[in-house]
């Protein structure tokens, strides 16, 4: 027994070294294109101003909604647009394009676990516009005010900014992945783009929806990514609420995760390159 024991192949032993040296390539990466960082921040900051006086022209000539009055909205806008610069990235658009250049055939045979590979690839990219968000809030403070909240608010808040990251993730994950079976994936991602603007909060605070679409709206994963974490920042969702907002947000993730999971042991069966 122990003979065929010690003859038996071994399963190489997992290291995570590998995919810190993706992350930061993809930093580096990133971090090369300078004009790109500047043209960001300004476009952050002209948003912010944009947005700033739509919402002062709006709540001037409307009621204000008890849940958000000017100032807090002008904050919500404010972090949302921060959020987006590392939200709004698709962490894994590597693989739609793998699957165009036949690159995914040659990834199955190194020793990487793939998704992860990609997951490690994305977060680089996406902790070098993190880094952005410092200088981007510095900046938006000379055009508006925001809030900040109490420590344990703000903890909360970034338990629930990972948590919306890593739905975000698996959203994105799952709709590359539609790029095993039919190659082209513009069409899917219009529409999960649409759907997520105008459900996911970024845009509009879904507690400002009327009561019918508000309850079709937080049930979405959309939420979970934007609207959870920007309302708990603004004080909408109190701590009694915190079990309940960030439970759904770990409920979203478990689901999505495990579709995930599936859809790509599926693509990986029947790989399918064009032009490859």
């Amino acid at each position: 027994m122990s003979t065929a024991l010690a003859g038996a192949p071994r399963r190489p032993r997992f290291r995570l070294e590998p995919y810190v040296q993706f992350a930061q390539k993809a930093m580096a990466r990133e971090a090369t294109y300078r004009f790109d960082v500047f043209t960001t921040i300004a476009s952050v900051l002209v948003r912010v101003y944009l947005l700033r006086m739509v919402w002062v022209a709006l709540y001037t000539r409307n009621p204000a909604p008890k849940e958000l009055p000017l100032h807090a909205i002008i904050t919500y806008s404010t972090v949302a647009l921060l959020m987006g610069l590392v939200m709004d990235i698709d962490q894994t658009r590597a693989l739609h394009d793998k699957l165009h250049d036949g690159s995914i055939a040659t990834d199955f045979m190194k020793p990487i676990n793939v998704p992860l590979y990609l997951f490690a690839d994305g977060s680089g990219e996406v902790l070098f516009h993190a880094a952005l968000i410092v200088p981007s809030l510095l900046l938006a403070l000379f055009i508006v005010h925001i809030d900040v909240p109490p420590a344990s608010v703000l903890l909360a808040f970034f338990v629930s900014f990972v948590l919306g990251y890593l739905v975000g993730f698996c959203v994105n994950f799952i709709l590359n992945m539609i790029a095993f079976w039919t190659l082209e994936i513009h069409a899917a991602r219009l529409i999960v783009t649409w759907v997520t603007d105008l459900f996911g909060g970024e845009i509009i605070p879904l507690v400002i929806f009327p009561a019918f679409l508000q309850r079709i709206a937080f049930g979405l994963p959309f939420a979970a990514m934007f609207s959870t974490p920007l309302l708990i920042y603004v004080r909408v969702i109190g701590p009694g609420r915190y079990l309940e907002a960030i439970g759904l947000q770990v409920f979203w993730l478990a689901v999505l995760a495990l579709v995930a999971t599936v859809m790509w042991r599926a693509g990986a069966n029947r790989v399918v390159v064009q032009g490859g």
